[in-house]
């Protein structure tokens, strides 16, 4: 018997909304998936020939693109920064929307113009897209790379400021800041490995579920 297809999908924010994307493309994992106490990452399916991991957002894009899984889901955020050549991303889910901004203290945003900008110190887990962003624009960018609680940097003195997902803005008020510019739009995407979708039928008739889940 071959080896089920590994199916990536992301802990937090995209999760919940790629559930009923997953049920409707005929995917239904089993109930210990839902299931708060559990800390197991590797899970069944209805399918026999599916399994599904459930890992860090980031690290869906690294388990496609080097093989360990042949399909998953993920923002489109996590395909620019990474830029992985073996990930292809046919699908476009319309879940998981968000945007990837510039924010600073409101105070400094009161004075200051994003196009008087020539060197800036960012705090953010996303380096590659906020240098080629600023690149672009002629800005050169130093990135202090940090996971999470971007939002403190500012106020403790690590950056000016910050480039994170904002969705309701609702986080960054509460740690008086505000977006001064917005980099990209994000919505999540079903990505398959380049050579898994060539080789394997079964991942090519998976895209075609989700396709058509979309519209559905």
């Amino acid at each position: 018997m071959s080896q089920p297809i590994i199916f990536a999908v992301p802990k937090g924010r995209i999760l919940e909304e790629a559930l009923p994307m997953l049920s409707r493309a005929g995917i239904v994992p089993e109930a210990a998936f839902t299931d708060a106490k559990s800390r197991a990452l590797k899970f069944a399916t209805n399918r026999d020939d599916v399994s599904l991991i459930r890992v860090r957002a980031f690290d869906v894009a690294t388990f496609v693109a080097h093989g360990a899984a042949q399909i998953g889901i993920v923002g489109s955020d996590v395909i620019d920064e990474f830029d992985y050549s073996e990930l292809y991303a046919p699908v476009d889910l319309d879940i998981g929307h968000c945007r990837i901004s510039v924010a600073e203290p409101a105070e400094m945003a009161a004075t200051d113009d994003p196009r008087s900008w020539s060197h800036v110190r960012v705090a953010t887990k996303y380096p590659n897209m906020t240098r080629k962003h600023f690149a672009a624009r002629g800005v050169q960018a130093e990135c202090v790379k940090l996971n999470g609680a971007m939002e403190i940097a500012p106020s403790l003195g690590l950056s000016s400021r910050i480039v994170d997902l904002v969705s309701s803005g609702k986080t960054l008020l509460e740690n008086g800041l505000v977006e001064v510019e917005i980099i990209a739009q994000v919505s999540a995407r079903l990505i398959v490995n380049r050579a898994a979708f060539k080789t394997n039928a079964a991942v090519g008739d998976l895209v075609e579920a989700f396709r058509a889940a979309v519209h559905d």
